[in-house]
């Protein structure tokens, strides 16, 4: 199957890209930067992936555009890296499940840990859909969006914590976030999440290349996600399914309106 738009095309079963089920679409890159340190990401969604493929992977019709920007941005003194790309399925299931029994902690928006006991599963469910999506539904199957920072931004021992603080005002990633709304544009990438929606939480620093986001966006369906998630371990499956309807209109579609967005690529994103 063959989608081609604004000079970009999508190879193979988009519908399995969708869902995170293949990564035929991917391309992997040296995870140079974070192969000696441990990058905790204390909501944990967007951790370093720790799977048979350790390296960061982006879509394959991304890797110009992605390299283009990270030039810009270096002439601004800023090392663009990413913290977080491709996820697969079992990848998001396991950052679900782990939040959902309380192996991993879930945080609020003001970075505090919720204590889960005493929640009913909704509740629950509506806490971890604050920073991490749904298996199945999460964009970073798509390849086309990243968690990025700046290295060399961070103070000698300071850790990422991909954190809302960190990317604001007086916190470090502030010239990055800057940078960004400012020139992310430019080379044909926008922030989904740039603001509250009454879903997802802010999220500066996840970017998202629109060329590729408005396919995989207009492909997207209710009943393809829902069998996917039958016929998966998912903790709680029986209550996320009865409001899958409602979950997708506040946490799954509530983003940006790219339509809204001035996107100017500033050269070809094929490689």
């Amino acid at each position: 199957m063959t989608i081609a738009t604004n000079n970009v095309t999508i190879l193979g079963d988009i519908n399995k890209q969708l869902l995170g089920l293949t990564d035929q679409h991917i391309h992997y890159l040296p995870n140079k930067n974070l192969a000696n340190e441990s990058l905790t990401a204390s909501n944990a969604g967007r951790t370093v992936q720790t799977s048979s493929k350790p390296q960061i992977g982006i879509h394959q019709q991304m890797t110009t555009a992605f390299a283009a920007l990270k030039k810009s941005a270096k002439t601004a003194g800023i090392e663009l890296e990413i913290a977080s790309g491709f996820r697969s399925f079992e990848r998001q299931l396991q950052i679900w499940n782990n939040k959902f029994t309380g192996n991993t902690a879930i945080k609020k928006a003001n970075g505090e840990t919720l204590a889960i006991s005493g929640l009913s599963d909704r509740q629950i469910i509506e806490a971890i859909l604050l920073y991490s999506a749904l298996p199945g539904a999460s964009r970073h199957h798509w390849g086309c969006d990243i968690d990025v920072y700046a290295p060399n931004l961070l103070t000698c021992g300071e850790s990422l914590q991909l954190e809302p603080w960190e990317y604001q005002a007086s916190g470090p990633m502030e010239k990055l976030s800057t940078w960004l709304t400012k020139h992310a544009a430019e080379f044909g990438f926008y922030l989904p999440y740039d603001c509250y929606r009454g879903g997802v939480a802010a999220e500066p620093w996840h970017l998202s290349f629109a060329p590729l986001a408005k396919q995989y966006q207009a492909t997207f369906t209710l009943q393809a996600l829902q069998e996917c998630l039958i016929n998966s371990d998912i903790a709680s499956k029986a209550v996320i399914i009865d409001n899958l309807t409602e979950i997708a209109k506040r946490y799954i579609n509530n983003t940006c309106d790219l339509s809204l967005i001035p996107i100017q690529p500033h050269q070809k994103a094929t490689t």
